[in-house]
C-alpha cells in the first residue's frame, strides 16, 4: 500500500481503506528505526502464540453477542495479519506486503468460485451447498495438487475439530469413514430446543453429550483429546487406505464421487446438506 504522511492521526475519516492504511503506518513506525524494540524483534515463529489467543478472543467475543468486544477482538486478529505482512517486507528471499496477501486471497476466491465469477458457470443451474463444497475441494485439490482428500488438515488442529474435517471430507468424496462409524446414522438436526423430540439433535444436545464423554474420559482417568485424536488417526488410516485401493484398482473401478480425488476431475455430490462447512 502506498504510504500516506499521518494518515494514523485522523481516525475520524470514513474514507474506504483509510483505517487499514493507518493500521499499516503505524506498524511501520513501530517495526523501523527509532520505533518499538519489542516490535522490531519479533518474528513469524515468535507471533504465533499472539495469532492463536486473538482467534480463540474473536470467537468467544462473537458467541457472546458483544459488539463492541467484536469489533476489538476483530482489530486484533487483523493486527496479526498487518503485523506478519510488515515482517515479510523485511525479508531477504521473499519478501511481501499486506497489498500482496490481499491480491493472493482475492485471486483465490475468484477462482474458486466460478459460480459467481465465470460467466458459463454462472449461467448454468443453481447448485445445492454440498455441490459447492465438492467443486471447492475439487478445485482446491487440483490447484495444491494433493493425492488425498485429507491433505491440507492442520495436524495440530483440535481433534475435535480435526475429526470433523476429515468425516466431512471423506463424506464429500463419497469415501466410507470405515469400522463401526460407517454404520452410524445421523439424527434429524433440530435448531429449535424446545419442539426437540427424543430422537432429535440440538445445539445444546450435542453440547451436553460431548461434556458427558468428557466426564466419563475424566473418571476413567482418560485423557478425552487423545483419546480423540486416536480414534481421528484410525478414520485418516481407513480413508487413505480406500483411496490407494482406488487408485490401484484403476480408473475403470473408480465411483464417480472417489474419483475426484485422483483425477481433479467433476463429480456427482450427494444432495444433502449439512450444517457444518469445510473450506
Amino acid at each position: 500500500m502506498a504510504r500516506r504522511t499521518d494518515s494514523r492521526l485522523s481516525p475520524a475519516t470514513h474514507i474506504p481503506g483509510e483505517g487499514v492504511q493507518a493500521l499499516v503506518d503505524v506498524m511501520d513506525r513501530l517495526r523501523s528505526p527509532g520505533g518499538c524494540p519489542w516490535d522490531a524483534r519479533q518474528t513469524h515463529a515468535s507471533l504465533v502464540p499472539y495469532a492463536l489467543e486473538e482467534a480463540y478472543e474473536v470467537a468467544e467475543a462473537i458467541e457472546s453477542g458483544d459488539r463492541a468486544a467484536m469489533r476489538e477482538e476483530l482489530g486484533d486478529l487483523l493486527l496479526q495479519v498487518v503485523f506478519h505482512a510488515r515482517i515479510a517486507q523485511d525479508s531477504p528471499t521473499d519478501p511481501f506486503d499486506l497489498d500482496d496477501v490481499a491480491r493472493t486471497i482475492t485471486a483465490k476466491l475468484v477462482r474458486r468460485h466460478p459460480h459467481v465469477f465465470d460467466r458459463v458457470a454462472a449461467a448454468e443451474p443453481g447448485a445445492s451447498l454440498e455441490d459447492l463444497h465438492v467443486q471447492w475441494d475439487r478445485i482446491k485439490g487440483h490447484e495444491k495438487q494433493r493425492t488425498s482428500v485429507l491433505d491440507g488438515i492442520p495436524a495440530a488442529q483440535g481433534a475435535l475439530a480435526r475429526g470433523q474435517k476429515v468425516l466431512a471430507r471423506a463424506r464429500r468424496a463419497g469415501i466410507p469413514a470405515g469400522g463401526d462409524l460407517a454404520q452410524v446414522t445421523p439424527l434429524p438436526w433440530n435448531e429449535d430446543a424446545h419442539s426437540a423430540g427424543a430422537m432429535e439433535w440440538t445445539e445444546a444436545a450435542v453440547g451436553r453429550r460431548l461434556l458427558e464423554l468428557v466426564v466419563a474420559a475424566d473418571a476413567v482417568g482418560v485423557d478425552a483429546e487423545s483419546a480423540l485424536r486416536a480414534a481421528v488417526r484410525a478414520v485418516e488410516a481407513s480413508v487413505r487406505a480406500a483411496e490407494q485401493d482406488v487408485r490401484d484398482q484403476g480408473p475403470a473401478s473408480r465411483p464417480d464421487t472417489v474419483a475426484t480425488m485422483s483425477t481433479g476431475e467433476p463429480t456427482a455430490a450427494p444432495r444433502t446438506e449439512r450444517r457444518s462447512e469445510d473450506r
